[in-house]
């Protein structure tokens, strides 16, 4: 349903929309419900209609289910919900799948590096080096290693739902499974100096035909 109101342009980007769906459904039902019990209380017991009140301690057993019946549908609900991020978190950050190609992503103050093999090549051999502009192939597992040239920065990708945080001295892989060809948004999503705003970039998903093209023509360029 969610792909239908925004754009999910990895494998795993449904799965995180569904999460927080489900967080909004049942966070919304419960403060629904607490507002309407709320306002009823309001009406029901105004001043005007019971113009003397009375005092409930709580400690009686048909009080108590008022409050634990409530807060164990509540406890049961963030098991749900503990369950199914438990899930996705382990699917997207714990289980790589095998690799179709390996980029290199380097953060600086204030713009972004990527490293792609050259055709036939292996990464960190003639690599071909971009600034602020990736390019990937369409339907492709693409497996990351991502670094930090000097203070802590966040490589965030939103139409693939991907965010991870870059660390100096640190090399942090990922992947992605890019599902539809365009152009999208590359942000920095953790405050890293003045020229923070201005870190942007753009990822290219290509077509097959449209990668090589683009390999080729970098390669002779270089």
């Amino acid at each position: 349903m969610m792909q239908w109101i925004i754009l999910q342009g990895s494998s795993y980007a449904g799965d995180i929309d569904n999460l927080i769906l489900v967080v909004a459904v049942l966070g919304g039902f419960w403060l629904i419900l607490a507002e309407a019990i709320l306002f009823y209380f309001l009406f029901r017991y105004r001043r005007s209609a019971n113009p003397r009140a009375q005092y409930i301690t709580g400690e009686q057993k048909h009080e108590k289910k008022w409050i634990h019946i409530p807060h164990n549908l509540v406890l049961l609900c963030d098991v749900v919900i503990v369950v199914l991020a438990v899930k996705v978190w382990y699917n997207v950050k714990q289980v790589q799948p095998p690799p179709d190609d390996t980029i290199r992503i380097i953060g600086h103050q204030w713009a972004w590096e990527f490293h792609n093999a050259p055709p036939g090549g292996e990464l960190g051999k003639d690599d071909i080096a971009t600034v602020d502009e990736l390019h990937v192939e369409v339907d492709k597992n693409i497996t990351f290693k991502l670094e930090a040239a000097d203070v802590i920065h966040s490589f965030s990708v939103p139409v693939f739902r991907l965010k991870q945080d870059a660390m100096p001295g640190r090399v942090i892989s990922g992947w992605f499974h890019p599902t539809k060809t365009g152009v999208y948004d590359i942000q920095c999503t953790q405050i890293c100096g003045l020229g923070h705003g201005i870190m942007g970039a753009r990822i290219y998903v290509e077509t097959a035909e449209e990668h090589r093209a683009w390999l080729d023509k970098m390669t002779k360029k270089g």
